[in-house]
């Protein structure tokens, strides 16, 4: 299926004909020198059959083949000329412009790729003012909050007491935990975090992860937290494992990643009082693992299915649902679908009759690096 206007080439596609194109920039010319020797055995055999005087034909012809030539010349040097005003508009950092894709030879290729790569350097760019203006944004709430707490005390406004030294602990917390999804992120971008797979036994693992994520919550309720990570111990959290004696080989501690960021993204989102389920299964390889997170909570828009796992994003829902929730980093999703794809495994959302369900497929033994 051809991805370009008028059946034209993508750049890289096969050419089927043979490597030169009719409308190819190799044709053309050719088809210009054809024309002007065509040209110029015409009008010596006019001159022969009317005896007019060779140096009229001569002249004739180099009129009409430097008018040929300047056209051709002129379709090829203009789009050229465009191109080169648009890179140096990128080069500058103005990623709207484009060139024109009216072509069907060589440069209609070479404007299809300048504007796609335009397009992926626009996107880059957003990318990277939506990344700094996020970490910016929190990294200085728990900094001015820890700084007030210490001016407070420097002045005499509020004494060392344990409860002060609790709220700048919490801020100090929080800190420490966005710095170390950043190096999360850090370490996916680099490539460096290997795989430690081994077998293990499926319902007292997530049972562990499950109890964890549990008691984490309740001492963090105990502390008034913007922190990111839910402090609410309302919502119940549900283990469904088929069958018990399931066994699954994969990087325990990348798969523990997985969960515990779904379980903390399901529990921020679920009404007050609701049930998140985490459920288990055996896959169609060997050793091989599909997990299941659903929640109660809103669900996720069809529309925005395809950017759940992007850095940064937190959907298009104006705050979480239930006491003690905040928006997070919009990280937690994005560390997920990395210690995923570490495996060759996937993972995105699936069809729900009733708010989000987050569907996990790890390959198992066939995973395994050779």
């Amino acid at each position: 299926m051809s991805g370009g206007p008028a059946g034209r080439r993508n750049p890289g596609e096969p050419d089927p004909w043979g490597g030169v194109s009719p409308f190819s920039i190799k044709t053309k010319l050719g088809a210009l020198v054809v024309i002007s020797v065509l040209i110029t055995t015409g009008l010596s055999v006019i001159a022969v059959h009317t005896k007019t005087e060779l140096r009229f034909i001569t002249v004739f012809s180099m009129i009409a083949t430097l008018l040929i030539t300047q056209f051709v010349a002129h379709s090829l040097t203009a789009p050229l000329d465009e191109m080169t005003a648009v890179a140096r508009s990128i080069s500058q950092g103005d990623y709207t412009r484009r060139t024109r894709e009216n072509r069907r030879d060589e440069l209609g290729d070479l404007a299809v790729t300048i504007n796609a790569m335009a397009d992926e350097l626009e996107a880059q760019d957003s990318q990277r003012k939506e990344l700094v203006a996020n970490v910016s944004h929190e990294l200085r709430t728990p900094i001015a909050g820890l700084r007030a707490v210490l001016e407070n005390i420097v002045d005499g406004v509020t004494q060392a007491d344990p409860e002060t030294m609790r709220t700048a602990l919490k801020q100090t917390e929080r800190l420490g935990r966005l710095v170390e999804t950043l190096l999360d992120l850090s370490r996916l971008d680099n490539g460096v975090v290997p795989l430690k797979q081994r077998r293990f036994e499926v319902w007292p693992y997530l049972s562990g992860v499950l109890k964890e994520a549990n008691m984490v919550a309740s001492v963090r309720a105990g502390i008034a937290t913007g922190s990111g990570s839910h402090t609410r111990t309302d919502v119940h959290l549900h283990l469904d494992v088929h069958p018990p004696e399931l066994t699954a080989h994969a990087d325990p501690e990348r798969i523990h990643q997985v969960v515990a960021n779904l379980i903390d993204n399901a529990v921020k989102h679920s009404p007050p009082h609701g049930r998140v389920t985490v459920k288990a299964r055996r896959g169609a390889l060997p050793e091989s693992l599909e997990l299941e997170v659903l929640d109660e909570g809103p669900g996720i828009p069809k529309s925005e299915w395809h950017r759940v796992f992007e850095r940064f994003n937190r959907g298009s829902a104006k705050r979480p649902q239930g006491p003690g929730s905040d928006g997070g980093t919009g990280l937690g999703l994005a560390i997920a679908r990395w210690a995923v794809d570490l495996h060759g495994g996937r993972i995105g959302v699936a069809e729900s009759e009733r708010g989000c369900r987050i569907l996990v497929t790890l390959p198992g033994l066939s995973s395994v690096p050779s």
